[in-house]
Formats: structure tokens, sequence, C-alpha cells
């Protein structure tokens, strides 16, 4: 449910204040703080939310005060067209949503394993627009990794059955358990990398199917079933590519969908919009949560509404902007997807654009863990 402007009115003076204290949350606050309550049954309703105790309700209240106004503060700062308030994840904590779904900080190092290329004839004829979603069925449907923190090891699979899919037409799934399960490198439902998804399928020599071997929500260690079933998909090896974003569309039309790894501190206000966010609002060397960039475009210009707090409209130019696939569920963002502005590595998005290169298994030694 959108929140009305009148509620986002008083949770900013809230914020403008010394924040949320006990006596504002009691009856004697008067009408505005059940105002407040409503809306949070709602989300409660909606996101089927449930505490164990009245301490609990209330320190989630508060928490759920404090996000919204935080959302009012992203939509004034925001210079794109992104719209922030209540998510799925409205009751958290922004320590505790980091813990929750992202994964640890990236390393502060070019990952030395995978293949550089000189791509930078990639981004020399670049179409206008380019979005895989509309290829019939090359994406598939959103995913949601729940309470395991492997946003690594979908964004992974995602990466590899989409280009299994262009290159071979064979429309398989293939298994994020697996890459849990038999993970040498990451640490399974507690984080890890997109490289520590791909050595795994090299040392695997493949990937099973989804169907085979499904998604449980949660790692078994030792419990490795890779030697069970047949493989449906195969890498060579995987790729970095230039931080440059003109050179990352190109490759992105021509070969298709990549992996990106980006700050994610934004997402949990996320509504839909393209977020063209700052480097103190959104950093981009913090980078913790990967995702499948599926394609680009550009938003058209005219009249942009003012902010909930002002209803006054202003002209504004055309947005470019990324598309990515999360792991979040299709009721969160965009069904499922969301847009960051394109060209100036919002939320550090060309950090770390790594892809495989899917082909038929060849003979190699056995990949090692990055140092």
């Amino acid at each position: 449910m959108t929140l009305t402007a009148h509620l986002f009115y008083f949770l900013a003076l809230l914020l403008a204040g010394q924040g949320l204290s006990d006596s504002l949350l009691t009856k004697d606050a008067g009408p505005r703080p059940l105002e407040l309550k409503e809306v949070f049954k709602l989300f409660q309703i909606q996101f089927n939310r449930s505490y164990s105790n009245p301490a609990e309700y209330t320190r989630r209240l508060g928490i759920f005060a404090h996000n919204l106004a935080q959302a009012q503060r992203l939509q004034e700062e925001d210079l794109g067209t992104a719209e922030f308030g209540q998510t799925p994840f409205s009751d958290l904590t922004e320590e505790e949503f980091g813990q929750l779904y992202g994964h640890q900080r990236a390393p502060e190092r070019i990952l030395n394993m995978a293949k550089k290329v000189k791509s930078e004839r990639w981004g020399e004829s670049v179409p206008p627009t380019c979005d895989w979603r509309k290829v019939k069925n090359i994406i598939s449907s959103i995913k949601n990794q729940g309470n395991c923190r492997c946003c690594w090891a979908i964004a992974a699979a995602d990466n590899i059955q989409t280009l299994w899919r262009i290159k071979t037409q064979q429309f398989v799934d293939v298994s994020v358990q697996e890459l849990l399960d038999c993970d040498r490198c990451g640490n399974g439902c507690n984080g890890g990398f997109v490289w520590d998804a791909y050595i795994t399928v090299l040392n695997n020599s493949g990937l099973a199917s989804e169907e085979d071997y499904p998604f449980q929500g949660h790692q078994k260690p030792h419990r490795c079933l890779a030697d069970k079933y047949r493989k449906v998909a195969w890498i060579q090896d995987f790729t970095m590519l230039s931080s440059n974003e003109q050179v990352i569309a190109g490759y992105l039309a021509i070969h298709g969908p990549i992996t990106v790894t980006i700050n994610m501190k934004l997402l949990q206000y996320y509504q839909k919009g393209v977020i063209k966010a700052t480097p103190s609002t959104c950093d981009p060397h913090l980078v913790n949560h990967s995702v499948l960039l599926v394609g680009f475009g550009k938003e058209k210009g005219g009249m942009q509404t003012g902010t909930l707090l002002s209803h006054s409209r202003k002209p504004r130019r055309s947005t470019p902007y990324w598309i990515l696939k999360n792991s979040w569920g299709a009721e969160w963002g965009e069904k499922g997807y969301f847009r960051l502005y394109r060209g100036n590595n919002t939320c550090g998005i060309a950090k770390y654009p790594i892809t495989a290169r899917v082909d038929r298994p060849v003979k190699k030694a056995p990949v090692s863990c990055p140092p």
C-alpha cells in the first residue's frame, strides 16, 4: 500500500526532531501514532509479519517509522526517477538487512583468476536499448533467496543458464543448490562471490539441473551430490570485463546477460524507477550484493513529479539506465527487477562485471580458491 503524503510529512517531522521516543508510540501522543500503527498493521498483513511479544512489536514499529522517514529522505536526494517507501524489508534495521540479504564485502583487488579481455571494441557500436527479457525463454523467472545469503550463487547460475540457452537453445534451469552444497571457496548461505560459483562449476565439470537438484534455501555441508546427477550445462572459464560502462553495454548486447556486484544499501527502500545515487548515499566501493544485468535503455524525458512533500512538477532529461534481475522474489521492486542509472558507476555497478564462457567441457587442472 502506498503511504500518504500526510504520513510521510509526519515521519519527516519525527526525523527532524529527536527521533521516535517511547511516548510517541503511546495513546497519549494523539491520533498520529494511531495512523502509523494502522499503516504498520497493513504492512504486517501484506508481508505476513508477527512478533513474539509487545516489546518486540514496539521495537519493530519504531524501526518501521525510521525506515519510512529514511525512504522520504532518499526520495528527496535521488537524482533519478526512483521511488522509495515501504518494502518487504521495512521492519529491519540497516544492519539486519545487510546481514540477511547481502554477502561479505568484495575484496579490494581485481580477481586474478578471471580472464581479462581487451573489450574496448564492444563499446564502439552500442544499440540504444537492449532487454534480454524480451527474447522468449532466455531469462528465467525471479528467484527468492529467502534467508540464505546466496545472491552470488543465484546470479552465477542465472548467468550460466541464460548464456547456455542463448548458445544452444536448450532451455534448462541449473542448480543453485549444487553451488551451495559443493562450494569450497565461498561460505554457502553465509555469503560468497560469483567467482566462487564459477570455480565450483569448473571443478565439478558442469552443473546439474534445478529439477534434479532443487533449491532448499539452506546449504548441506559435506553433502555435495554433484556426482549423483547428470550435467546439463558447462563453462570453460569466466571473464572480467572492462569497468567502462559503454563497453559493458556493448558486450551485453552481443553476448548476453552478465553478473555485477553492487552496493545494495538503497534497495532496502526501493519500490520502482531509476536510482541515480551520489557516492555519499551509495558508496560505489562498498559492493556487497550480486545480481544479473539483463539489459539497458533510456527513460524518456518529460515532467517529473515533485516529492511527496511537494506537488510541484519540473522538466527532466531522459535518463539512461541498467536493468537488473534481483533474487528477492517477484513482489519486490519492479516485479523482481530494478533499474540503476547508467553512466556514473551508480552503486559500484562497474566494479566487478563478470561473466562465464559456456561450452562443452575440456580437460583442465582443478581450479584453486583465490588467496
